[in-house]
């Protein structure tokens, strides 16, 4: 909109210039026309009260005075030549003169007699000023050619340009007025146009799967409009309901998957506890002189095997409950220290950057951090290794703490790091792999992230930063 008003105001700007200049030329042309016509009325009248008899030889004596009252008059130089194109008389006007010359060049002399009309006119510049100066014959009563009569004239365009400026001037007043309003009315129209759309777009941009979408209202809109805002709010009630069936489903399968893993984990040490108790019947003999010894060895094998299925249990219950959203002001390094306490393994080692880091946690979850991490570590070293090591630091970065744990284990094949943290993975022969599932879990709960790099053969590193705050 603004570049059609934009566009037909320079047209319109364009055409009203070139109309000028044609009225300008059509205007001086039919000026000078009529000076001429009349200034050979004037001749014409000269030579009928004249005494002297009207030749071309004479025409310097006809015309000594009356030349100038003639000039006078019209406001206009009058030159006289003869037949041949010497000068015979004239006003000699000194201000808008466009020749001074003697004597007529053998182009206008051609010109004259070779057109019809016996008329020739020439357009000359000179200091910037656009002269005509046109020739045509003066004859007497019988059509006799006498003389050449020119008349030299200025083209003024002050009082047209003038007026052009002027029209213009107005010209531009009125369409930047109207360019105005048209940016005005374009912005109000682009606004009300597009307002149904970025109110789409808005939704569209805001849609997600895990949580409800609001559908889109609109109070007034195109058919198309309403026809998009339709599909759009008949897409949110189908996509409620796949999420709906999406979580239903992904939740039964994970707590059927998790039910399958506990219930083996279960039945394995189940089968050792029968095995035990069917033989203790088959060899149990009062009388025998090391019965109690044998229920000892009995008993301790009940209770390893229910100390493994309370662990299994413990794990569970661990991995199901969400950590409480607890924080106390803590001393990270001292907390960490205390969680390596419990273990009397010999090459676990800490390096704390510093003395006292503080941070907002909860102590219980960090101490549950640390211990899984470094149980995972112990875990992956193995049995015949010479050299066990596992390395835990503490340090801050900005306004985050992180905690490393790193073994020189058997490491993570590239195949087995994407389920790292994924509930049940687990490559040990024992326990659920529920350890640094939940780890992951009650790391993101304090808003925090957990990392690592492995190299397998090599060992692994298990990065923990925690915000402080």
């Amino acid at each position: 909109m603004i570049l059609l008003v934009l566009l037909a105001s320079i047209l319109i700007a364009a055409v009203t210039i070139y109309q000028y200049n044609e009225e300008a030329k059509d205007y001086h042309k039919e000026r000078l026309e009529r000076k001429e016509k009349a200034i050979r009325r004037s001749i014409n009248f000269a030579l009928k009260e004249t005494t002297y008899p009207v030749t071309t030889e004479n025409i310097p004596l006809i015309f000594k005075e009356k030349i100038f009252d003639i000039d006078a008059i019209h406001n206009l130089q009058i030159n006289l030549y003869d037949l041949e194109g010497q000068l015979l008389k004239s006003s000699k006007r000194i201000i808008q003169r466009d020749t001074t010359e003697h004597c007529l060049n053998a182009e206008i002399l051609n010109a004259l007699s070779n057109t019809l009309e016996h008329r020739y006119v020439v357009k000359n510049e000179e200091n910037g000023q656009t002269f005509q100066s046109s020739y045509t014959y003066i004859t007497d009563e019988k059509f006799k050619n006498l003389a050449i009569l020119n008349l030299p004239y200025l083209e003024n365009d002050d009082f047209l340009n003038k007026e052009l400026n002027e029209f213009l001037l107005r010209l531009g007043y009125a369409y930047l007025a109207m360019i105005l309003a048209a940016i005005v009315f374009a912005y109000f129209i682009s606004k009300y146009i597009t307002k149904s759309l970025k109110t789409i777009s808005d939704k569209m941009n805001e849609i997600r799967l895990e949580k409800r979408n609001k559908k889109i209202e609109i109070e007034s809109s195109s058919d198309e409009i309403e026809t998009l805002v339709n599909s759009y709010n008949s897409m949110i009630d189908e996509l409620e309901d796949s999420a709906v069936k999406l979580a239903t489903s992904e939740r039964e399968q994970a707590w059927r998957e998790m039910a399958k893993q506990v219930a083996h984990e279960i039945k394995n040490p189940l089968t050792p506890m029968r095995l035990s108790v069917q033989s203790f019947q088959r060899k149990f003999n009062p009388e025998d002189e090391n019965i109690h010894q044998k229920v000892e060895e009995y008993s301790n094998t009940l209770i390893q095997q229910i100390d493994t299925m309370s662990s299994i249990a413990s794990a569970f219950s661990n991995f199901a409950k969400m950590p409480a959203q607890k924080s106390e002001v803590l001393n990270v390094v001292h907390i960490v220290k205390l969680a390596l306490d419990i273990f009397n393994e010999h090459y676990i080692t800490f390096y704390p950057d510093e003395e006292e880091i503080i941070a907002k946690l909860d102590r219980t979850q960090l101490i549950r951090v640390v211990t899984n991490l470094v149980k995972n570590g112990i875990q992956a070293i193995p049995e015949d290794s010479e050299n066990p090591k596992i390395e835990v630091r503490v340090f801050s970065k900005d306004d985050t703490v992180k905690i490393t744990v790193e073994d020189n284990g058997s490491g993570i094949s590239e195949e087995n790091k994407a389920k790292v943290f994924e509930p049940k993975f687990t490559t040990k022969t024992s326990g659920m792999g529920l350890g640094l599932a939940m780890v992951k879990n009650i790391v993101e709960t304090y808003n925090g992230s957990i990392t690592f790099t492995s190299q397998q053969g090599k060992g692994t590193t298990f990065t923990v930063a925690f915000p402080k705050e």
